[in-house]
This record gives structure tokens, C-alpha cells and sequence, in this order.
């Protein structure tokens, strides 16, 4: 018979003692256990004792945290909390070097635990380490031990960053700033100022005033990766917390430094393979400088603007020069405004009389005038032939540059979500943004000689224009998702991609989609569903027995802890632990912790998660709800929290969980796949049958015949 919920049976492993073998009632007293536990090993105090798990990251059981211990648990007897925080509070302090550096490393350690860091946090422990730290007599391994500490008692939110002193935040910058500083300090030094950063605005400019960005682009040189991933971190914290302003000024230097060029080169083509949290802050980097356009973009054009109305000009003498160089005494006032009405309906306005009001829209606003004036000057030649090119053709043939460069402008805002929030988890980056000043400009001049070849490859006219958007729309958002590492490779396939191999990858993708709709082969589709569905769900329960990696996400900031979690091969318990990036497909008897499925009650997806709803409700926020998903296990409802990776993940996840569970799959990911077997499955079975009219009800069963002599008679022929 299984033991009640509220009693788990429980190791407690002490040093120089045999171990105990208990069951835990979880109604009783913490205390009370811990003394029945001291008393079975003849041991006084029982107060000044604790347990902690024995493995993984050795958590104190308290009272707020013993329901999730699960049988099989292995504890140990241990000091307890108060005691440890004492004694490390006063070893810290100790004039002997090596029992200094020892309370130091012990005291990074267990500061990653909660409860052991509200005792040392409450003994006023914080400042002791300020003033190792301010004193600045301690270096090396030693000061290593006393940053990491820090790092990890700020990670519980206890004290506010604000009340550091000025003394103490100046030494961690002399730690980024030196040369002949160790490297893993240095790491922690910037590990730190990037907390910092979000934190307040008075500490932003502190930050931004002592560390230069020369000196976080030295770190960015540096061989060692981590080092280059902690000075990417800082970088990306000032840019997300500066104003406008300070960001434009920020990307310009940067821009002047060639950061772009240098990240192209040795972060994305270097030898060591990108790191998601590397991948994540160059998508942010990325993001934040096309984000500068949004100011133009969400800018409409002013008439009465003299420098706006001059670029505008600028279009049409770059266009119609020979003809503009006509003395101004040859043609009256209004045969000139006659003629700079037919030479800006020549390039493409719709209100040629007055092209202003064409450019009111926002977005795409400003940004289109400026993307079409870039066009103009840096390639005259492309920006003569497109319009010059148009002008000779039939009216209903041509191509409008002005109205095709303000929709591809807006195409462009849209496919590059300029003017979206930076997201938490991606890390969908362009190689080729790095490797190319003004991207969003020359990618721009690209596209609109790609309009200009659609155009005439679908024979278009106006009345086509909507459609011709479409199709360069698809092209570029195909070529895109190649990944091209240069513009010029984008160049390339954008222009291979044209309008008859559209045709072609939609007639193919057509064909995967279509589905016959003869009743019998609806019926065989039935028929094939059960047996489809069970593959599928082999085939989830396959992936979580592989286990996946998953990332810590807090409410603050975006961490770079890892966990991992997988099911058994018997498919009976799911094991999961805390894990370093690098480690691939750790055993199980790696992670300590697990939760049998049995205990498993129900799966909660998206905004139902406890772990969503701590979170604020911000756009930003969005992704993370579509990843996150939370198992609910035992009577009383405790919740393991997951923010999936990829949307691929979380479907797989929540599919296999569901099954566990004896619930429908409920993903899109699942229909999709099905739908995929299913054709296949069709396909193949319907393979002897192809150019055959399949009717939609079967043919009717003849009449039986009036006599049956045409039968055979097996009897003897008569003698």
C-alpha cells in the first residue's frame, strides 16, 4: 500500500555516522524532526543543526520549502543556517589569511541559497564585504571569492543596489578598467556593473561616466570568451537603459569604432561556436540600432519643411537633370510647375502635383524619403536606369519608384520589427547586419532594384502593384531566413528567388497542403488517425527521455543559469537539476532532483503559470508567455516552472507532458505533424491509384442475376 501523501521516506547522511533511513511526516514541526534525528545520533542542540540536500545545490530544508521533498531523497545533517552565517561572519573578518580565503569560498557558495543568505544579509555580513572590497588589500583568489559572494546576495533581492557606496562602485570599475587585473575578476567586476545598470539612473550615469566604451571594446578584443560575453553584457545593459539620445550618441561612436566589423569578424566567424547568451545580445545589439530609424519613421512629412522639401527636390533633379538645367527666364512660373508635376508622376507619385502628401503616412513617414534620397546619391546610375527605364515605358506598365520605395520601406520596418521592444529570449540575428555600415539603407537600395526586375518579369500594371508587393515581400522574408552572411550573398539569392521560382516553391508547397476530399479517402483518413497519433506520441515521450536544456528567466534580468530536465526510459519520472552551459545530454543520474510522474496533476501553459504572473505584462514579456509552461504535482499543488527555448520545445514539451498526463495533445505543432504523416501515409497508399477519378460514394452493387447457370458444375459427369 503507498505511504500517504504527507509522509516521504527520506535518507539523512551525517559525516562519521551511519545513516538514517525515515519516514518525514510534513505535518510535523521542522524542529521536532531535526530533534528526533539529533537524539537518534546522541547529539545535544538539536537547534543548532539543519538539513540540507545532499545533493545538487544543497538547498537548507525549511518549512517554506520541505513539500518538495520527494521520496528517495537523500538529506544531510548539517550546521544550521544562523550557526554557518556566524561563524562565516566572524572568519571573514580573521586576520589569518587561509581561514579568510576559506570563509570566502564557503560563503560564495552557500550564498546561492536563500535562507543562509537572509542570517548572513541580517548580521549586517554585506557590509563586511564592502569593505574587503573598498579596502582594496585583498587581490586574486581572495578577491574572487568576495565578488562572487556579493553577486550572490544581491541576487536575492534583499538590499537595494542603490545603497552602495561610491567608494565601493568605483573600486569594482577599477577592476574593469586595469590591465593587470585577473581575468575571472574582471568577469565579476562586469558582471556586477551590468546589475547595476537597470537599476537606477543615477547609477547608469555613474557607470557610463567611469567605464568608457574604448574600454568595454578592449574587453570585446579579448581572447577569453567569457570575458567578451561579461563586456557584451554591460554594453547591451547601458544601451537598453540610456534615452534616445544617448542611444544614438552611444551607436555612433560604436559605429566610428567599427564594432559592427569587428563582431562580423571574430564573434560570429570566430573559431568557437556562438553561445545562445552571446546569440541573444547581438539580436539586441542588432535590434537597438535599426530601432534608431523609428524616430523617422513615425515621422510624417512636413510641407513646410525647407530641408525636407529640398531632398525631395533632390529626387527630381537627380532624375530629370539635363531637363532641370533650363534657364529659369525660358518657361512662365506656372509651364515650370506644369513640368515638376510630370517629372515627379514620372517618378511614381501619386499626388504629383503636391508629392508631400504622399510621404504623410507614417510609418513608413520619413524614413522612405530618406531611404529613396540614400538611393539617389550613393548609386545614381541603378537610380537613373529605374526611373529613366520607366518613364519610356506604356503608362499602365510602369513601375512607381516613389510609391514602390514607401510600401518596400514600410515591408522593411515590418519584416525587421523596427519599432518592436527587444525580446527576452531570442536570439535571431543577421550575420550579414555586422557586416555592413547603414544596412537598413543598402539593403533598402537592393530591394527596390529587386521591385523593379519583379515588375517586369510579371508583366505588371497598376492595378497589379499590391500583388508585385507581395511577391518582393515573400522573396526577401524566403531569403532571409537563409541566414546570408553578407549583402551581397543576399544580393545573390534574392535576385535567384525570382518571380516564376516563386511560382514554383508555392506550387509545391500547394501540393504538400492539398488534401483530397473523395469521401473514401476521408474515411481511410480516419482510419489512418489512431495509429498516426500513437507514433506522435512515441515520439514526444522519445524527446523528453532525450531531456532538453532550459534557461532561468527572473523578473529582473535575464539570467544565464541553466537546468536540465528529462523523463526516465520507463517513463515513470521525470529528473531534473541545475546544469552548466556546454553539457550536453547529462545522464540521469546526474540530476538529483525528480518528480514521479504519478504525482503529476495538471499542465499549465502561458498566463496560467505562476511564474507569468509575477512577471510585469509588457509587450517585452509576450514571447515569454508563448515558451512558458508548469507542471502541478502533489495534493498540494506545488509547480515546476519552464520557459522552453524554442516554440518547437515548448510544443514537444507540453504534447509529451499531456500524454503522460492521459490528455489530448493540444499543440499546433502536433496537427501539424499529423497532417504530415497523414499525406504521406495517402500518398503511399493511394500510389496504384494516381490519374484515377476516385467517386465520392461508392459504385452500387449489381442485382443478383435471374438464374445461375452460367455456373460451373463441379458434380460428376454422368457414366
Amino acid at each position: 500500500m503507498p505511504p500517504p501523501k504527507d509522509v516521504v521516506k527520506i535518507a539523512i547522511q551525517m559525516v562519521g555516522a551511519i545513516p538514517q533511513l525515515i519516514e518525514l511526516q510534513q505535518t510535523k514541526p521542522l524542529a521536532s524532526v531535526l530533534k528526533d534525528v539529533c537524539d537518534a545520533w546522541s547529539l545535544p542542540n538539536a537547534e543548532r543543526y539543519a538539513l540540507q540536500y545532499a545533493d545538487g545545490r544543497q538547498t537548507y530544508i525549511t518549512e517554506s520549502n520541505r513539500r518538495d521533498i520527494k521520496n528517495g531523497s537523500i538529506l544531510r545533517l548539517t550546521t544550521s543556517p544562523d550557526q554557518e552565517a556566524e561563524q562565516l561572519y566572524i572568519g571573514i573578518q580573521s586576520k589569518n589569511v587561509d581561514v579568510k580565503t576559506d570563509s570566502l569560498k564557503k560563503l560564495a557558495s552557500l550564498s546561492q541559497d536563500i535562507t543562509f543568505a537572509q542570517e548572513f544579509i541580517s548580521r549586517n555580513g554585506l557590509k563586511q564585504i564592502y569593505s574587503i572590497v573598498e579596502e582594496g588589500n585583498d587581490a586574486g583568489e581572495m578577491l574572487a571569492h568576495t565578488l562572487k559572494a556579493f553577486t550572490e546576495l544581491m541576487e536575492h533581492d534583499f538590499v537595494s543596489w542603490e545603497n552602495l557606496s561610491t567608494v565601493f562602485i568605483k573600486k569594482i570599475v577599477s577592476y574593469v578598467n586595469m590591465n593587470a587585473v585577473d581575468a575571472s575578476i574582471q568577469q565579476l567586476s562586469l558582471s556586477i556593473l551590468e546589475n547595476m545598470v537597470p537599476t537606477s539612473r543615477l547609477l547608469f550615469e555613474v557607470v557610463k561616466k567611469e567605464v568608457t566604451l574604448d574600454r568595454l571594446l578592449t574587453h570585446l578584443q579579448a581572447t577569453n570568451a567569457q570575458l567578451q560575453l561579461k563586456a557584451m553584457a554591460l554594453l547591451i545593459a547601458l544601451l537598453l537603459s540610456a534615452t534616445d539620445a544617448e542611444r544614438r550618441d552611444m551607436m555612433d561612436y560604436l559605429r566610428e569604432r567599427n564594432i559592427r566589423q569587428f563582431i562580423h569578424k571574430n564573434i560570429i566567424h570566430s573559431s568557437e561556436p556562438l553561445g545562445d547568451e552571446m546569440a541573444h545580445y547581438l539580436y539586441v545589439l542588432q535590434s537597438v540600432s535599426l530601432n534608431l530609424c523609428e524616430h523617422r519613421m513615425k515621422m510624417s512629412m512636413d510641407p513646410y519643411s525647407q530641408e525636407q522639401r529640398d531632398l525631395l527636390q533632390s529626387l527630381r533633379q537627380a532624375a530629370f537633370e539635363s531637363e532641370s538645367e533650363v534657364p529659369a527666364g525660358t518657361f512662365s512660373t506656372e509651364r515650370r510647375r506644369s513640368l515638376c508635376a510630370k517629372e515627379f508622376r514620372k517618378l511614381g507619385f501619386m499626388n504629383n502635383s503636391n508629392p508631400a502628401e504622399d510621404l504623410r503616412r507614417a510609418p513608413p513617414g520619413l524614413l522612405a524619403l530618406d531611404n529613396m534620397v540614400y538611393f539617389s546619391r550613393n548609386t545614381p546610375n541603378a537610380y537613373s536606369r529605374f526611373v529613366l527605364e520607366n518613364s519610356s515605358r506604356e503608362d499602365k506598365h510602369e513601375c512607381p519608384f516613389a510609391r514602390s520605395s514607401i510600401q518596400l520601406t514600410l515591408i522593411l520596418c515590418e519584416i525587421l520589427h523596427i519599432g518592436e521592444p527587444c525580446s527576452e529570449t531570442a536570439q535571431a540575428f543577421y550575420p550579414m547586419f555586422f557586416g555592413q555600415d547603414h544596412f537598413f539603407e543598402e539593403l533598402f537600395c537592393i530591394c527596390i532594384q529587386l521591385v523593379n526586375k519583379t515588375w517586369k518579369e510579371m508583366r505588371a500594371t497598376q492595378e497589379d502593384f499590391d500583388k508585385v508587393m507581395q511577391v518582393v515581400r515573400e522573396q526577401i522574408t524566403r531569403t532571409l531566413s537563409l541566414k546570408p552572411t553578407s549583402l551581397e550573398l543576399f544580393k545573390t539569392r534574392v535576385n535567384a528567388l525570382n518571380y516564376s521560382e516563386i511560382l514554383k516553391l508555392r506550387q509545391t508547397e500547394r501540393l504538400h497542403q492539398e488534401e483530397t476530399l473523395a469521401v473514401p479517402v476521408l474515411e481511410l483518413r480516419e482510419k489512418l488517425k489512431p495509429e498516426l497519433l500513437e507514433l506522435i506520441r512515441q515520439q514526444r515521450l522519445l524527446h523528453l527521455c532525450e531531456g532538453t536544456l532550459f534557461r532561468k528567466i527572473s523578473s529582473r534580468r535575464r539570467q544565464d543559469k541553466l537546468w536540465y530536465c528529462r523523463l526516465s526510459p520507463n517513463h515513470k519520472v521525470l529528473h531534473y537539476g541545475d546544469m552548466e552551459e556546454g553539457v550536453q545530454s547529462p545522464p540521469i543520474e546526474s540530476l538529483p532532483e525528480k518528480i514521479p510522474v504519478a504525482d503529476m496533476k495538471m499542465l499549465l501553459v502561458g498566463k496560467e503559470c505562476p511564474h507569468t504572473k509575477e512577471k510585469s505584462s509588457g509587450k517585452q514579456n509576450k514571447d515569454v508567455l508563448e515558451l512558458a509552461f508548469s507542471i502541478v504535482h502533489d495534493v498540494e499543488e506545488y509547480c515546476l516552472n519552464f520557459i522552453a527555448p524554442t516554440r518547437y520545445e515548448f510544443c514537444l514539451w507540453t504534447d509529451g507532458l499531456n500524454v503522460l498526463l492521459g490528455k489530448e495533445m493540444t499543440s499546433e505543432r502536433t496537427q501539424t505533424d499529423l497532417d504530415v504523416l497523414l499525406s504521406m501515409e495517402l500518398k503511399l497508399r493511394l500510389l496504384d491509384l494516381e490519374n484515377i477519378n476516385i467517386p465520392d460514394h461508392p459504385p452500387p452493387i449489381p442485382k443478383p442475376p435471374s438464374n445461375l447457370n452460367f455456373c460451373y458444375d463441379f458434380s460428376p459427369a454422368e457414366q
